[in-house]
């Protein structure tokens, strides 16, 4: 039988024995997961161990699957949005957001610049929350527990303003095909408003603590380091190419949302080393914050919270009691009797944690006929046990948690 074939515990047996008689080296087999409290979430890593260095390793893709793709082959467009909440569960509002996109696409629905802008203004804070929570977990695996405490009050200040647009926090279902279910409302914009005004200076604070601090610099710099062809190798965007020193982002390269008339930086790192990541999420708050202040300067006064398809978009439910049409439309969404051309999509964002994409094929059903997620954290897992070859056990724990891979994304 192929050593593939067999499970990591077997696969490294013949290993350990041929060391130990060669050099006389007990090598050990540690689990790292997918209970293990450093981890951050289920994964599993079955480290070969020779004493605190990482000899070999051998990861397990798929050990929550969940089957997201089929489920959506059996939905309705409008209700896999629930799906797309939790892939990144840190940033719910730009999986939400990418998806209506990769309908609207498909549909040829043309949105208001009003809504563009209104879903700019949600996908970068989604992103800003997203980054509070790797940098400041970051933080917490290399010692430093205050910094994380400190700045999570924000993200709860973020998750605040989730809940005042669509009434919910961590998995948003955000928006509908067309534009949002309601505008937003007077508290919504003055908590935007609010954050832009008390969070500079609490992300200063923050990067103050860590940046220049010795022992986070010392177990940062030099770990799980990913040159650019390894990087481009691997298929990696987002922030962990750019730390790389690939200036690739998707809001510039294939802009949506009326991206392109915004301002902003692409920062970049060198080494792309757990260093470089942190840095460069960092650094990236600052530039949504700026891209937040452009679209709140440049929202149109017209254009109402979603584009006029009656054919696609759910009438408001006192409509849908008191008026026959709008009963009908609802129907007529709901049950699918409104047909969808036969044809292929595919529509990416810039999600937290690199290039979330949809691929969609239809066939004029009320259900995708196939659909695939590509998410970024997928990819950097593959290259993880790669990474951390030759470094020590703690090294694998914090690049572990500078790639930001979030579970929910590997299993669909």
């Amino acid at each position: 039988m192929s050593d593939l074939l067999l499970v990591p515990e077997k696969r490294f047996e013949k290993q350990i024995k041929e060391t130990k008689e060669k050099d006389g080296v007990e090598l050990s087999i540690l689990n790292l997961g997918p209970t293990h409290p450093a981890t951050h979430g289920i994964f599993q890593n079955i480290l070969l161990m020779d004493g605190e260095k990482i000899i070999d390793g051998e990861g397990t893709v798929g050990y929550i699957h969940r089957a997201f793709e089929k489920i959506a082959e059996n939905r309705p467009f409008y209700q896999i949005n629930v799906l797309t909440d939790r892939l990144n569960y840190c940033s719910s509002p730009i999986n939400n957001t990418g998806w209506w996109m990769t309908v609207e696409k498909m549909l040829g629905i043309e949105i208001p610049k009003r809504v563009q802008y209104m879903r700019v203004i949600i996908m970068e804070l989604a992103r800003i929350a997203d980054h509070i929570i790797c940098s400041s977990v970051m933080g917490v695996d290399t010692g430093a527990l205050t910094g994380f405490l400190y700045v999570m009050q924000y993200r709860e200040k973020i998750y605040e303003i989730y809940e005042e647009i669509c009434g919910a926090r961590l998995t948003t279902n955000m928006g509908r095909i067309g534009g949002f279910e309601r505008d937003w409302s007077e508290t919504a914009w003055r908590k935007i408003d609010e954050f832009l005004a008390e969070f500079p200076a609490v992300w200063t604070e923050f990067e103050n603590m860590l940046t220049r601090n010795r022992i986070f610099m010392d177990r940062t710099i030099g770990a799980g380091a990913v040159d650019a062809e390894m990087a481009m190798s691997y298929g990696f965007t987002g922030p962990n190419l750019r730390a790389a020193g690939v200036d690739y982002d998707i809001r510039v390269a294939s802009p949506y949302c009326s991206y392109e008339d915004f301002e902003f930086d692409i920062p970049v790192g060198q080494n792309g080393d757990c260093y470089d990541r942190f840095c460069v999420r960092n650094a990236e708050v600052w530039e949504s914050m700026k891209i937040i202040r452009q679209a709140l300067e440049k929202m149109p006064a017209e254009g109402g919270f979603h584009a006029d398809v009656p054919d696609y978009y759910l009438p408001p439910k006192e409509d849908v009691y008191n008026n026959m049409e709008a009963l009908i439309y609802h129907f007529k969404i709901v049950m699918g009797e409104i047909p969808v051309p036969n044809t292929e999509v595919y529509h990416s964002v810039e999600g937290g944690n690199g290039e979330l994409g949809f691929y969609l094929i239809t066939n004029g059903s009320r259900v995708p006929y196939r659909l695939h997620f590509r998410r970024p954290c997928f990819i950097y897992y593959q290259a993880f046990n790669e990474i951390v070859k030759g470094r020590s056990l703690s090294d694998a724990i914090i690049t572990l948690s500078s790639m930001n891979v979030i579970a929910g994304e590997l299993d669909c």
